[in-house]
């Protein structure tokens, strides 16, 4: 079981009256205790807590979850910077709902990732409490069923269903393979710069404009650099539509065991992890899996906002 200085729990509810109900009471509690309050959620639910909060609103933060949340990976990088803000300051407490109805099944199994690995960020660092609400009745059971395995505390009270984060495991779990066609491209170091000009060519005849071609170009590259570097000199790229988005994805032979990597702010003059959390910054989502067996696999998304070509 986690420890008790960090507080992380599941809130389930069933329509807006319930999600107000738990989250008001949650948020009205830190505030009364002259805590600092974070509430990441998207902001149509921003707008209901807002209007019940009053006054009281302008004491609590707001952030946009469907922003800052886009890409799962990037909440705990938003958790550490509130963390360090207000640690050894003042008392302080979050709200953060990741996973609503509508999101994607490869964005829900990011959430899931994301708030496992949230246990072993956190636990032991500070004392403070994060409520992580799900929707009963707009989520699937097993999107309810991963959240409370993910969760040491089911609101206030100790969760039994829990299961201790295993950050192999997580790094070693499979994805679909796509089920259209797909480009692929051998690289090694003196390829680099050819797997750019194919991504940037595919991706501008998928519709997107060339901002958004060339940022997802520079992500791969950082991709492809990390498997010239540590992944055996060499690698495949593999590029194809799925729906309204762009996948590119960079496999090599190495073997990463930190699931961490790219989740923490870069320091200056750090060496490792820039390239990583480069990645995240640039792309919709990014799902990072890695075995002995399998060697490493960076899969990388934009959306693109136009369908595939029949």
């Amino acid at each position: 079981m986690a420890s008790s200085a960090f507080q992380h729990s599941a809130f389930l509810y069933d329509g807006a009256d319930q999600f107000c109900d738990g989250v008001l009471s949650f948020v009205r509690s830190g505030l009364g205790a002259d805590e600092a309050v974070l509430v990441a959620v998207t902001e149509d639910k921003a707008a209901l807590l807002r209007a019940e909060l009053g006054a009281d609103a302008e004491r609590v933060c707001f952030v946009d979850m469907a922003e800052v949340g886009r890409n799962p990976a990037r909440i705990i990088p938003a958790w550490r910077d509130w963390v360090g803000e207000h640690t050894g300051v003042r008392g302080f407490r979050g709200v953060g709902e990741p996973a609503w109805p509508g999101r994607s099944a490869e964005e829900l199994t990011e959430c899931a990732h994301h708030e496992s690995l949230l246990n072993l960020v956190f636990d032991g660092l500070a004392s403070w409490q994060l409520m992580c609400p799900y929707d009963v009745s707009g989520l699937d059971p097993e999107v309810i069923d991963t959240a409370l395995a993910n969760h040491p505390y089911l609101a206030a009270e100790v969760n039994t269903g829990y299961r201790e984060p295993e950050p192999l495991a997580l790094l070693a779990q499979s994805l679909p393979e796509p089920t259209g066609p797909v480009e692929q491209y051998r690289f090694d170091a003196g390829r680099l710069a050819g797997a750019r000009q194919v991504v940037v060519r595919l991706a501008t005849e998928a519709g997107a404009r060339q901002e958004l071609a060339e940022d997802l170009a520079l992500a791969v590259h950082e991709a492809a650099m990390n498997s010239v570097d540590h992944g055996g000199g060499q690698g495949v790229l593999r590029i194809w539509q799925d729906g309204g988005q762009l996948v590119c994805e960079v496999r090599d032979s190495g073997w990463l065991t930190d699931p961490l990597v790219g989740r923490a702010r870069p320091t200056l003059g750090q060496a490792r992890g820039r390239g990583m959390w480069m990645i995240h910054q640039l792309c919709d989502l990014v799902q990072l899996r890695s075995s002995e067996r399998d060697g490493t696999l960076v899969r990388l998304r934009v959306t693109t906002d136009v369908q595939p070509h029949p």
